[in-house]
C-alpha cells in the first residue's frame, strides 16, 4: 500500500470516638477536595467558553456541510458565513481579504496554515467534537460488525499506530500496512469520503490516503472485506450512505444531534476540536 507524509483504619474499641471523629474529619476533607475539584472542573469549563473569541462581525468561511459550517451558521447567522465546497478554497479566500476567518477541524487547519504564509491558529478552540463512522439507520448488522472492529483495532494499538503515523512528531513513520494472509471473501465495503480533508482523507499522486482511509483498510482487514474508497462533496456523503451508493462515511465526521437523525453512528475512534484561522496581523 502506498504510504506518504503528509494529544491521567484504626483497630482498638477505645478509639471508637476518635475513629468516629477522625472519620467524620476524613469524610468532610474527602467532600472539601472532591467539591474543589468539581469546582475546579467547573471553572476551566467555564474559563475555556469565556476564553472563546467573539467573531462577531466577521465574515467566517466553512466548508460547506461540515460542523463548521453548521456551528458558525447557528451561532452568528448564515449572512455571517460563506461556504466553499473545499477547506483551502476558503483559506485561499482568507489570504485574499474576501473573508476574515476560517472555522475547519483542527488538524486541517495545521496543514493548511503550514503550506500558506501570514496565517495562525487562534489559542483558542471553537468547539471540541467526537468522530465517528455513519451508516444509514437500517445498517444495524454493519455498524454493529465496524463497532467490533474499532475496538479491537483500539484494544490492540492498531489504531494508535495509525494516527501516529499522520500527527504528531511520528508523523511519516510507520504505516499500517495489511497483513498478508487476510482472506478478503466477504465482498467489498464502499467507503463514501471528502478527499479534501489532511491528514484525514487527501489525494497524493492520484490516490486517496489518509488516517481515516487506513483505519477503514485495517477495519476491512478485519472484516474480511476488500475496501473501496468513493471521493465526493462532504454534503453528499450522508445521501450517498441513505441510498446506498455507499456502505458507509469516513470523513473526519463529526457526531451531532442532526446527523443523528439522518444516520446511524459507530462509536466514536477519535476527538478533535474546530479552530479559527486568520491572518498573522488578526488581534484577538
Amino acid at each position: 500500500m502506498k504510504k506518504r507524509i503528509v494529544a491521567v483504619m484504626l483497630s482498638a474499641i477505645m478509639a471508637v470516638v476518635p475513629m468516629a471523629v477522625s472519620a467524620s474529619a476524613a469524610e468532610t476533607e474527602t467532600e472539601t477536595e472532591t467539591a474543589a475539584a468539581e469546582t475546579e472542573g467547573a471553572s476551566e469549563a467555564e474559563s475555556e467558553t469565556e476564553k472563546k473569541v467573539d467573531l462577531t462581525g466577521l465574515t467566517i468561511g466553512v466548508q460547506l456541510g461540515t460542523t463548521g459550517d453548521l456551528s458558525v451558521t447557528d451561532e452568528y447567522g448564515d449572512d455571517a458565513v460563506e461556504r466553499y465546497n473545499k477547506g483551502f478554497e476558503a483559506v485561499q479566500a482568507l489570504v485574499q481579504g474576501k473573508i476574515d476567518a476560517v472555522v475547519i477541524d483542527e488538524l486541517p487547519a495545521e496543514e493548511f496554515v503550514k503550506s500558506v504564509e501570514g496565517l495562525k491558529i487562534l489559542e483558542s478552540a471553537y468547539s471540541q467534537e467526537d468522530y465517528a463512522i455513519c451508516f444509514a439507520k437500517e445498517n444495524t448488522e454493519l455498524a454493529d460488525k465496524v463497532n467490533g472492529a474499532i475496538k479491537e483495532l483500539k484494544e490492540e494499538g492498531t489504531f494508535d499506530q495509525i494516527a501516529n503515523s499522520y500527527i504528531g512528531d511520528t508523523a511519516g513513520e510507520n504505516y499500517y500496512e495489511s497483513p498478508e494472509d487476510v482472506d478478503r471473501s466477504n465482498g467489498t465495503l464502499t467507503m463514501a469520503t471528502n478527499a479534501e480533508f489532511p491528514p484525514y482523507e487527501y489525494y497524493e499522486s492520484d490516490e486517496i490516503t489518509g488516517l481515516d482511509v487506513d483505519f477503514a483498510q485495517a477495519i476491512c482487514d478485519k472484516l474480511g472485506m476488500e475496501l473501496e474508497v468513493e471521493d465526493m462533496a462532504f454534503d453528499s456523503i450522508i445521501p450517498a450512505v441513505n441510498s446506498g451508493k455507499a456502505d458507509m462515511g469516513v470523513a473526519g465526521m463529526t457526531v451531532t444531534p442532526d446527523r443523528e437523525k439522518e444516520v446511524l453512528f459507530s462509536d466514536s475512534y477519535y476527538s478533535s476540536k474546530q479552530v479559527i484561522i486568520v491572518k498573522d496581523d488578526f488581534e484577538e
